[in-house]
């Protein structure tokens, strides 16, 4: 019985991935495993699970059924853990996470290994991706994600914090082009422009009175990675509408110069993102309250006021 129950979670994993060499992928274990595994739990139960050719693998009407069964099971014995652990203070557990590579890389990542510094019994995992990975299907715990989210009726989220948007310069660049005191000014500048799928992203602005203001400036320079636009600036090659998190900095050392702040609506969202389940794991909830706790620290605007242009 007791290798019955070893096996059941592999066989879900299996379903799931779609197959025995990405269910052993998903586990950590080899492809041979997984599939002594599956014989071992049809061996059991006296019945074939899958219908497998060398091409395709599919479940047979009695593998349905059973791992339907498996899945309430297991949601049973996660629910289970999650109230037992919720008295805890050391969290335990791996830990999946998903997250925008630079974003997740400069602000997020240092938060998550904080954490699972204080709770050694924490195995972190992050993925660091722009693309929106299905949580489900790859079996993450949870993701990071900026901006608008789609409709889901699988995911939860919660907010975590807004990308707050700023427009620097280099200081040589400023010499030589001057420094803009408006943003009617802007239109005698170069931009060093962000493209969003084959698209400019506008510039969200807001005049002296407070008046919004959409740009979008021409520009030699486009890119779709805002760490280019940073270097492109940085190097004297225009204006760039940076996120706080990025151009904080690099105008402390002194590489770039604050133009003027902006709205202070002018934000971007960023929430974390999780199936959703009666019972939430004491570890994610905790990677997630560590995060809402930490994150909009590590994300904001951490210089003084912008350099007026001397007279």
């Amino acid at each position: 019985m007791t290798d019955t129950l070893k096996d059941i979670p592999v066989f879900v994993a299996a379903v799931e991935a779609g197959s025995f060499a990405q269910a052993a992928v998903r586990l950590h274990l080899s492809r041979s495993a997984v599939g002594k595994s599956i014989a071992r739990l049809e061996q059991r139960l006296g019945v074939r699970l899958f219908q497998r050719t060398t091409r395709s693998q599919r479940l047979t009407d009695n593998g349905a059924l059973f791992y339907e069964r498996c899945l309430r099971a297991l949601e049973e014995i996660r629910s289970a853990e999650s109230l037992l652990e919720t008295g805890k203070q050391q969290v335990s557990g791996r830990l999946r996470v998903a997250m925008p590579v630079l974003f997740g890389r400069q602000c997020v990542a240092p938060l998550l290994i904080t954490l699972a510094q204080e709770h050694p019994g924490l195995e972190l995992e992050m993925s660091f991706s722009d693309r929106v990975v299905d949580l489900v299907e790859e079996g993450f715990d949870m993701a990071v994600r900026n901006g608008i989210l789609a409709d889901s009726t699988v995911l939860a989220a919660r907010k975590l914090g807004e990308h707050q948007m700023v427009l620097c310069a280099a200081p040589d660049y400023l010499m030589k082009k001057g420094h803009p005191e408006t943003v009617a000014d802007l239109r005698q500048h170069t931009a060093i422009n962000y493209l969003q799928a084959g698209r400019i992203l506008p510039w969200q602005l807001a005049d002296n009175e407070g008046k919004p203001q959409t740009l979008v400036l021409r520009s030699s320079l486009n890119m779709d990675d805002l760490q280019a636009i940073c270097d492109a600036a940085i190097a004297g090659h225009g204006v760039a509408w940076l996120p706080c998190w990025m151009a904080s900095k690099e105008i402390q050392t002194g590489k770039l110069v604050l133009l003027f702040r902006q709205a202070p609506d002018v934000r971007f969202d960023v929430h974390a993102v999780w199936q959703k389940t009666p019972h939430l794991p004491l570890r994610v909830r905790m990677a997630i309250d560590t995060l809402v706790s930490r994150l909009p620290t590590a994300m904001s605007l951490d210089f003084p006021d912008p350099i007026k242009k001397p007279r």
